[in-house]
């Protein structure tokens, strides 16, 4: 299983058009994903919302449900270079929470956080960059393109070049080359889910300089969504073929735990599975999926 999130309806929608044999699946807690088949692969589609929060609480979940051996934020991000083209594909080779800082008399002092990709998928992903085969036509002719570049996370909707805050990203963030608002929350949740392998992949959709009303009105927002889904789709259809992630369920148990059969008196084990002793949850209660 393979989990992709994504931030908004036109995202979501992008990778599920590509998607086929698709169910809804319901989290206990009513957070919906659509499971089926994208790339040859099983999948669970998740919709989070905007921010990093969100990102972080929904792809959390989804590692908790599913178990995934990889997982893909999918969706549109603001250019911060003017070399990008509207359509373009700029897949994180880092992402900056750019928000984190100090505030003094003196004034603001970056303190950045940052996280990486899987390497494995990082090295996926430039091998399908490379055959050109996910756009659909060469960049030569007019095809999106793809780009490996550090990408800005923050909370608020960049769409100047003059603002605050783009001079604050000028300034303490200047490699990166395109802004957005999920993916530091959802590479803290893969962090700390023991470095979940993971990977975030964005269409350009407007430059972040005062136009995004109207780039979206035009449509890009929908082209670049479907251009990213397109990328995440081969970088999917890539994964099982490269042994590049080791599934997390097959992995030996830590020194000093076993399975005990906990069940006592009439009690059949698979009522009493699953109980909780203290923070520590005991195996899977029946019907759980993988």
């Amino acid at each position: 299983m393979i989990a992709v999130l994504t931030a908004l309806e036109v995202e979501r929608a992008a990778v599920l058009a590509r998607m086929t044999g698709v169910r809804q699946h319901k989290h206990r807690a009513g957070t919906l994903f659509d499971v089926g088949e994208l790339g040859g692969r099983r999948v669970a589609l998740g919709l989070v919302g905007a921010g990093n929060s969100a990102a972080a609480a929904i792809a959390e979940r989804a590692v908790a449900e599913f178990s995934p051996v990889a997982i893909l934020f999918v969706g549109v991000a603001g250019g911060l270079r003017d070399w990008l083209w509207l359509g373009d594909v700029v897949v994180a080779k880092k992402v900056y929470a750019y928000h984190g800082g100090r505030s003094e008399d003196e004034g603001m002092r970056s303190r950045p956080q940052a996280w990486e990709p899987s390497y494995r998928l990082l090295e996926l992903a430039r091998s399908v960059a490379r055959t050109g085969a996910w756009s659909g036509s060469a960049p030569a002719e007019g095809g999106p393109r793809a780009h490996f570049e550090p990408v800005a996370s923050g909370e608020v909707v960049l769409d100047s070049k003059t603002s605050a805050v783009a001079q604050w990203l000028y300034d303490h963030y200047n490699d990166a080359v395109a802004v957005e608002m999920e993916s530091a929350g959802f590479g803290l949740a893969c962090h700390l889910n023991d470095d979940l392998p993971a990977v975030c992949v964005r269409g350009v959709s407007d430059h972040a300089g005062g136009a995004k009303d109207v780039t979206d009105q035009a449509g890009w927002q929908v082209v670049a969504s479907d251009h990213a889904a397109a990328f995440a789709e081969a970088l999917v259809a890539e994964i099982d073929d490269a042994d590049e992630v080791v599934d997390r369920e097959a992995a030996p148990e830590p020194a000093g735990f076993s399975n005990v059969n906990l069940a006592t008196g009439h009690a059949r084990v698979d009522q009493q599975v699953g109980a909780v002793y203290g923070d520590i949850h005991i195996g899977r209660q029946r019907g759980d999926r993988k």
